[in-house]
C-alpha cells in the first residue's frame, strides 16, 4: 500500500499491527519480570504486587495472541480462503526460500556474499511477499507453542481448584502432569512449576535474539520506527529490503 503519495514509501504495519505489537511487548515484559520476581523472591516489589501485575498482564497476552493476531492476519489479505492462507504461509511459515535466505545469512557471517533481503515487497500487487527475518519465522512458531504451554501450566499455579463451566480444568492438568513428574522424582505441581519457568526462560532467550541480535544493527532501526510509530517503510533504503514485480498477486 502506497503512503504519502510517494511510490517508494509503503505501509508496512497497520494501526492494528502496531497496537498488537506494543501490547504484546508490554504484556510479555511484565510477565517475565513479575514471574521471575515471584519465583526467585527478589525484593524490588512485594509478592502481592508482583502477582497482581502478573495476573493483570495475562489476559492482554492471551487476547493479543489468540484473537487480535489471527484477526490482523485475516484482514491483511483480500479475497477468499486461498489468498488469505497463502498470505499466512508466506509471511509466517519457514519455507524453502527462507532456508535459502538463512543459508545466505550464515554465509555472510563468515564473510561470503551479501546479507540477503528478508523484507520483500511486490510492486505489482502492492503488498509484501514476506516481512520477517527467516529466523523469526521459526521463533514465532515456537513462541506460539510456548504460550499455550505456559498458559496451561499457569492455571495450576494460579489455583489448584480452577474450573471453567463446571469442568475441573486444574485437576485435569495436574493429572496429566502426574504422568510425567515421577520420572523426574517430582510431584505434579513441582513438575508443572518447572515447565512454567522453562517457558519463561524461552521468552527471555527469544527476546535477546529478537532485539539484541537480529535487530542490533543501525540499518534495522527503521523497522523499530515502523512498528512502534509510523507504520511505513521507505523502500529506497535497500538494506534488508527488496522490491520485486510479479504478474500474479
Amino acid at each position: 500500500m502506497k503512503a504519502n503519495g510517494n511510490p517508494m514509501v509503503v505501509e508496512r504495519y497497520s494501526g492494528l499491527d502496531r497496537m498488537i505489537h506494543i501490547i504484546h511487548a508490554a504484556a510479555m515484559l511484565t510477565l517475565i519480570i513479575t514471574g521471575l520476581k515471584i519465583y526467585f523472591g527478589w525484593d524490588f516489589m512485594s509478592f502481592h504486587t508482583a502477582r497482581a501485575l502478573h495476573m493483570f498482564a495475562v489476559p492482554f497476552l492471551l487476547v493479543v495472541n489468540w484473537f487480535l493476531i489471527p484477526v490482523s492476519i485475516v484482514l491483511a489479505a483480500k479475497g477468499g480462503i486461498l489468498p488469505r492462507f497463502m498470505h499466512f504461509w508466506d509471511h509466517y511459515i519457514f519455507g524453502p526460500k527462507d532456508a535459502a535466505r538463512m543459508a545466505g545469512i550464515i554465509g555472510n557471517f563468515f564473510g561470503k556474499g551479501k546479507y540477503p533481503a528478508f523484507s520483500i515487497y511486490d510492486e505489482a500487487s502492492g503488498h509484501y511477499k514476506t516481512k520477517l527475518h527467516p529466523l523469526m519465522k521459526i521463533l514465532i512458531v515456537i513462541e506460539g507453542l510456548a504460550i499455550v504451554v505456559i498458559a496451561i501450566t499457569g492455571i495450576v499455579l494460579y489455583s489448584l481448584n480452577w474450573s471453567f463451566l463446571g469442568l475441573p480444568i486444574a485437576s485435569w492438568i495436574l493429572s496429566i502432569g502426574g504422568l510425567f513428574a515421577p520420572a523426574f522424582g517430582l510431584s505434579s505441581l513441582e513438575f508443572l512449576r518447572i515447565i512454567h519457568l522453562l517457558m519463561t526462560y524461552w521468552f527471555v532467550f527469544e527476546l535477546v535474539v529478537h532485539v539484541g541480535i537480529l535487530e542490533f544493527d543501525p540499518h534495522v532501526w527503521k523497522y523499530y520506527k515502523a512498528i512502534f510509530w509510523s507504520g511505513k517503510e521507505d523502500l529506497t533504503d535497500t538494506h534488508y529490503a527488496e522490491v520485486v514485480k510479479t504478474k500474479n498477486h
